[in-house]
């Protein structure tokens, strides 16, 4: 029996095994690899050459659920949507994000985890969740990592609709922004443009905001330019600094506040509720009141 991959087009036996969760797995086929990284979900493109092979657990019933997600809600006319999270660290955002996908309050699908470090917190999260993994980018320290080309070609073939930055510390290439214009967004934890810019990420942040004296923060989320957090803002939440904060104070009310904001956006970019005005600033319409917008 046969099934036709959708990633690669290419004809693949199809491997029954019902017990398990349905997966996708990309992994280079060297031998040299460690047996730790072949463990690792990598998504790879069609266009990689013969040595990545696609390995496939339940090929039919994936492509079937596939398919399902292009189809069309009939109440609300917007198809469901596909994102890809990228991550650094432990990925709380993208947990928040995922939870809120699968509870329904969020419209789309994490069909794809993307980062820098294959053995990050939110990376193993997607792998005992069943979300493919792709590591971005190819460098001297993780050299299995894809190529702008070929990265972009992989999240094409799974047809991401949006990107959503969640902690990764990478700058974002332009063949990427090229790829997906106002498809790309940000969560920063200051109130930009304050406290942005390269080399202000994590508590770094918190720290600077305390010692300015400043007597308020909380995150934002913006679209993503070709720099460190200078895109369009989309949307904010204020967080007092309270007199007695310390940076760890600080940080754990401003996630708190990511996970809200985050899962929010998500939403409204899901459900097509962003609007961009004439000059070019992007707002949010209401869910509840279609002429309010935020």
């Amino acid at each position: 029996m046969e099934a036709r991959s959708f990633l690669s087009g290419s004809t693949i036996p199809l491997i029954q095994t019902p017990r398990k969760l349905p997966s996708l797995s990309f992994a280079q086929s060297h031998s040299h690899l460690s047996a730790s990284f072949r463990a690792h979900k990598l998504l790879v493109p069609q266009s990689l050459r013969s040595s990545r092979r696609l390995e496939c657990v339940n090929f039919a019933e994936k492509v079937k659920n596939n398919d399902d997600k292009y189809e069309k809600d009939f109440d609300s006319g917007i198809k469901k949507k596909n994102l890809a999270v990228f991550v650094s660290g432990g990925g709380s955002n993208f947990r928040s994000i995922h939870a809120a996908c699968l509870a329904g309050s969020v419209y789309g699908d994490v069909v794809v985890l993307v980062t820098n470090k294959p053995d990050c917190g939110g990376a193993e999260y997607a792998r005992d969740n069943s979300i493919p993994v792709i590591l971005f980018p190819k460098t001297k320290d993780e050299p299995n990592g894809l190529s702008p080309n070929d990265f972009v070609a992989a999240l094409s073939e799974v047809n991401v609709d949006f990107i959503l930055l969640a902690g990764y510390l990478k700058l974002i290439p332009m063949e990427l922004i090229r790829a997906y214009p106002r498809s790309i967004v940000n969560i920063h934890p200051s109130l930009l443009p304050a406290f942005g810019g390269k080399g202000y990420y994590g508590m770094k942040v918190h720290k600077a905001v305390i010692a300015s004296g400043a007597r308020y923060s909380g995150p934002t989320i913006h679209f993503v330019d070709e720099h460190y957090d200078t895109g369009r803002i989309l949307a904010q939440r204020v967080v007092p600094v309270l007199w007695n904060d310390t940076a760890e104070d600080l940080a754990a009310r401003v996630l708190l506040e990511e996970h809200r904001l985050y899962v929010d956006v998500a939403s409204a970019l899901c459900e097509e509720r962003v609007v961009w005005r004439e000059d070019g600033v992007p707002v949010i319409r209401s869910k509840e009141n279609p002429d309010e917008f935020s």
